[in-house]
């Protein structure tokens, strides 16, 4: 089955300033994008609608996180209705960073997941293990847990809106990266557990992004793997090579 291929950038707590937003857009919207990648930038939440509005329109936003709650006394959150009622069409969920800094289990992330699905929002689901859990062989185990959480809550149906993000926490920000090998095994295990917890016509249409250091030096011979759809991309969607790694497969 062909599935799209898949670039996300993830700006984190970044950038810092309006005018470094603004260098960022001039770079995307003047640059020669592969047209048959989907492309989607996830900034601070506070710069969401601005983003939107200045981008080139084939390129999405996403949310960086909501909660799961459509409305009430929970300050400082946004609401999946509120992410959909401003245009905002996609919401990464689940990061390592959310789960590690901020205590939110596998679970937390699934009841997020379903409320924002509910509210037709696309979510991007992250899973991946830490250093000591790859080391001791843990990481199919860890991944089919952290998803077997949201199998339990979700139908069938749901995963048509859902793109799996694996992520290996050691990868992070670390400059380390899984060898092309290493990600093409978990991505195919990862498919391999949807094709028994949920479905094979799931496993083969869901695209499982990789997550981890990706740069313009090792994006296009991941690229390659065949259960790679593409990358979540942090530090690199910052930069200039961003536009490198959108345009992988051309390379």
């Amino acid at each position: 089955m062909s599935r799209q291929f898949f670039v996300g950038g993830n700006f984190k707590m970044n950038p810092n300033s309006v005018a470094e937003k603004k260098v960022l857009t001039t770079l995307l919207n003047q640059a020669e994008l592969d047209s048959s990648v989907e492309v989607v930038v996830s900034p601070p939440s506070l710069y969401l609608i601005p983003l939107k509005e200045i981008l080139r329109p084939e390129i999405k936003v996403a949310a960086q996180n909501c909660y799961f709650k459509d409305s009430g006394a929970f300050t400082g959150e946004i609401s999946p209705p509120q992410l959909k009622d401003a245009g905002i069409p996609y919401v990464i969920l689940g990061h390592s960073e959310r789960r590690t800094l901020f205590h939110e289990t596998s679970e937390i992330v699934a009841q997020k997941t379903k409320a924002a699905l509910a509210s037709g929002l696309s979510v991007i689901l992250c899973i991946g293990e830490t250093l000591e859990q790859r080391e001791s062989e843990q990481t199919t185990a860890v991944c089919s847990a952290q998803l077997q959480a949201a199998v339990d809550i979700l139908s069938e149906g749901d995963w048509s809106k859902i793109v799996i993000a694996y992520e290996p926490v050691w990868a992070i920000g670390t400059g380390k990266v899984a060898t092309s090998k290493q990600a093409q095994d978990t991505h195919a295990d990862i498919r391999a557990f949807l094709t028994k917890a949920v479905s094979p016509a799931v496993a083969a249409a869901t695209r499982i992004i990789y997550g981890g250091s990706v740069n313009k030096g090792n994006c296009v011979e991941l690229s390659k793997q065949p259960d790679v759809d593409g990358f979540l991309v942090g530090g690199a969607s910052l930069k200039p090579e961003f536009v490198d790694i959108i345009n992988a497969t051309k390379a």
